[in-house]
């Protein structure tokens, strides 16, 4: 072969051996990865289906549970349950007649957790439109802090909560709740009293409630499902509503700045009726938190005026110092101590001991109270209670005032009801020992026999010396100033109370606190009444700013509607006329 041969083959093995594709041996070496590129599409595929798989589930899941739903009966819109399922918060508070006076309702409270709310500023505006009274920036504020609850609204309204969840609002929810309903509302306000927002008693009964345990037991959670027996009061709700009515007219007609009344028993002590006006709505107590609180017959403190001349006269008689055939020289005033004392519409002679009654005459009660002295003076007052705090179950109770020290001045003055200072309610229950025979009788707001009385009775005055004030109680309504309280066939007798209020420092003759005390039948008395109203505003001339035209009628009123309630028959002669019993 020659040279130029050679080179060719050699080229053409060169060629052969660099150009690789060509290579019969590069076909077993692709098969590697060949089979990788199938495996992988593989587990991608395997994935795939599993993927859809779950979620084929899951829809399944949902789409059945949406078949449960819709086959389910409806749900309510309100989520108060019925009453036997909440727990049992306060008993029911009733009159001696079994009337509701105090209940609990069922209700819900609006509460959020702020971490679910999406849009605190939405939340606050849907909202208003179910709550205009809502305060914006507080909700909004509670909604947006960092907390995990939050009460938005208490006591909400079955259609308030209706709006509510139909507005689809995450993160609000409702709570059951109890509310305290007053069915009466304002009517017996001042006795029973109110609850606060967490259902407990604050005022009145309802807060003398709590005091017997109810409150410790609620607090270490030991309440019970069952229903609580049922607290009955002495007050009668028919007798508590017709003595309402009258302090409102009364109070009204003279335009007052205020006006009370008791109806007491004289032989058990049982109050059947109290009203202090201004009053409140319990159901709404809030509104009233101006003027409507105040207890003015309990917790409030006045001088009496001349209605203490009944409690001085008790004195003198029950003494031994004194009898009722006495007279006085109430001809001249009284000077002490750079002081006159003298009667607002004397007579100028001598009077007999109902004469000084039948006219309130200043001079001679303050000469009967002095020829008793200073010390035995003070301790009769202390005997019948009026200076000290009376016991009883209603929480708001005040204490009287008196001087710190007594001298003579100070014992005169308080004679006629000038210088010590008590609360119409330990008026009338002095007054009732003056006429039930002379026992002093606890007051209690519950029902209480007569059995049960004497246990909490104490003797004051002698049978005679009440005997006596009967008589000038009786005398004094058919004669004086009581002629305006007399409901024929009744027998109303009693002792009225004009006196100066102190107005900075002084006392003003324009302006008058006036009461009137009264026992019925008062030849044996079941009853006392008391009435007062505090500055009246009359046209001028027309003497209403006295106790005897303004008070007194008051008792009138009260009486005449209620004694027929109270099972006291009239008495009339054959003729068809008042009987009047003598003595």
């Amino acid at each position: 072969m020659s040279f130029l041969s050679r080179i060719m083959v050699v080229k053409s093995k060169a060629h052969f051996s660099a150009g690789g594709n060509n290579h019969p041996g590069d076909l077993s070496r692709n098969a590697p990865f060949e089979g990788i590129r199938k495996r992988r599409g593989n587990q991608a595929r395997s994935r795939v289906a599993i993927v859809i798989a779950g979620f084929s589930v899951v829809y399944c899941i949902i789409g059945g549970r949406l078949i449960q739903y819709g086959f389910a009966q409806p749900e309510t819109v309100s989520s108060i349950g019925r009453a036997d399922n909440l727990m049992a918060s306060r008993p029911d508070i009733l009159d001696r007649n079994g009337q509701i006076l105090a209940t609990d309702i069922r209700t819900v409270s609006l509460f959020a957790e702020p971490h679910k709310i999406v849009d605190a500023d939405e939340a606050v505006e849907q909202l208003a439109t179910v709550l205009p009274n809502l305060n914006n920036a507080d909700i909004y504020n509670k909604l947006k802090s960092k907390t995990r609850f939050q009460w938005l609204r208490r006591q909400l309204t079955p259609k308030q909560q209706s709006d509510i969840l139909a507005l689809g609002i995450p993160g609000i929810g409702f709570r059951p709740e109890k509310r305290r309903f007053y069915p009466g509302g304002a009517t017996a306000s001042h006795v029973v009293g109110h609850v606060n927002v967490d259902n407990r008693g604050i005022a009145g009964m309802e807060r003398w409630i709590d005091n017997q345990g109810l409150a410790d037991l609620a607090a270490i959670g030991m309440t019970s499902d069952a229903k609580l027996e049922p607290v009955r009061l002495s007050i009668d709700l028919r007798v508590q509503n017709i003595l309402r009515d009258v302090v409102v007219e009364a109070m009204a007609k003279f335009r007052s700045l205020a006006a009370g009344g008791v109806v007491m028993d004289v032989k058990t002590g049982e109050i059947l009726a109290m009203v202090s006006y201004p009053d409140y709505d319990p159901n709404k107590p809030a509104d009233g938190a101006k003027e409507g609180w105040m207890n003015r017959m309990s917790n409030g403190t006045f001088e009496m005026g001349s209605t203490f001349k009944s409690f001085t006269t008790a004195m003198a008689l029950d003494s031994g110092k004194v009898k009722l055939t006495d007279s006085f020289d109430a001809r001249f005033p009284i000077r002490i101590g750079g002081f006159t004392i003298k009667d607002f519409h004397g007579k100028h002679r001598v009077l007999s001991v109902p004469e000084i009654f039948q006219y309130s005459s200043n001079i001679g009660t303050a000469k009967m109270a002095d020829l008793v002295g200073i010390d035995a003076h003070k301790e009769f007052l202390t005997r019948l209670g009026l200076l000290t705090k009376i016991p009883t179950e209603l929480p708001e109770i005040k204490m009287p005032s008196q001087p710190k020290v007594w001298k003579k001045i100070n014992s005169i003055t308080i004679s006629f009801g000038h210088g010590v200072s008590t609360t119409p309610l330990q008026t009338a229950v002095a007054g009732a020992a003056l006429v039930n025979g002379g026992n002093l009788i606890e007051p209690t707001f519950l029902p209480r026999s007569i059995e049960e009385a004497a246990a909490a009775s104490t003797r004051v005055i002698k049978p005679s010396t009440s005997a006596d004030m009967r008589y000038l109680f009786r005398w004094n309504g058919i004669h004086g100033s009581g002629k305006n309280a007399r409901v024929p066939g009744f027998n109303v007798g009693g002792k009225t109370g004009t006196a100066d209020k102190v107005i900075n420092g002084r006392y003003s003759s324009d302006a008058n606190f006036n009461a009137f005390l009264a026992g019925f039948p008062i030849d044996d008395p079941r009853y006392v009444v008391l009435t007062f109203i505090d500055e009246p505003k009359t046209d001028k001339g027309n003497g209403a700013a006295l106790a005897g035209n303004s008070a007194a009628p008051m008792v009138h009123d009260i009486i005449s509607r209620s004694a027929p309630l109270l099972g006291v028959e009239p008495k009339f002669g054959a003729d068809g006329s008042a009987l009047l019993v003598a003595y």
